[in-house]
């Protein structure tokens, strides 16, 4: 099982790269696709229905509470990219305190949530997952403000996906999202 050390993933995202293993159990791959799919978190796109449901209340977020449980509930999918060398590389990560979990909770339950790592002001989404409807994107709209409230102005999303379209996700070309990444990690702000 490779696991990436701390430094080397830090500095992979710092340059534009992240890993993602093919498959399982497959090995861990390098990409950095051009164009790149970011969110700008103060410009997040909340439906109606969506902003209703956060105002409910239905959603207690958490950060950091569980990040091993939030990232093995988003590998547990039929098609994963989340083998067990990342898993355990992010967890050495989380220890440094560069990975974060953002988990919605229902009446002490883990509904849905994410994980990523933040570098500066920067913030790199890796997975999401949910068991109740609107769970994660409750997760993504305490990131997206949590983000803003401390100055961070790039949530790297990766690639495009309906769903993310429909929050306000867009393409840049690579040569802009390394301009926009290194703005952001010039910043002296910090996701905690």
């Amino acid at each position: 099982m490779t696991v990436i050390p701390p430094d080397d993933l830090l500095n992979m995202y710092a340059s534009g790269i992240f890993p993602m293993a093919e498959g399982r159990h497959g090995s861990i791959m390098l990409y950095s696709p051009d164009p790149r799919t970011i969110i700008n978190p103060a410009e997040l796109h909340i439906s109606h229905s969506l902003a209703k449901t956060v105002r409910s209340g239905r959603f207690e977020i958490r950060i950091n509470t569980v990040f091993e449980e939030v990232i093995r509930r988003c590998a547990a999918r039929d098609d994963t990219w989340i083998s067990e060398g990342i898993v355990q590389s992010y967890l050495l990560l989380h220890e440094r305190g560069s990975a974060h979990s953002v988990e919605a909770w229902q009446d002490d339950a883990l509904a849905g949530g994410l994980y990523g790592v933040s570098i500066a002001g920067a913030f790199f989404g890796e997975s999401m997952f949910f068991e109740i409807r609107d769970a994660s994107k409750v997760a993504l709209v305490a990131l997206c403000r949590r983000m803003t409230e401390r100055g961070m102005p790039l949530l790297d999303v990766q690639y495009t996906t309906p769903h993310l379209s429909r929050l306000g996700a867009f393409e840049v070309p690579r040569l802009e999202y390394l301009r926009l990444l290194d703005d952001a990690l010039q910043l002296p702000v910090d996701f905690t």
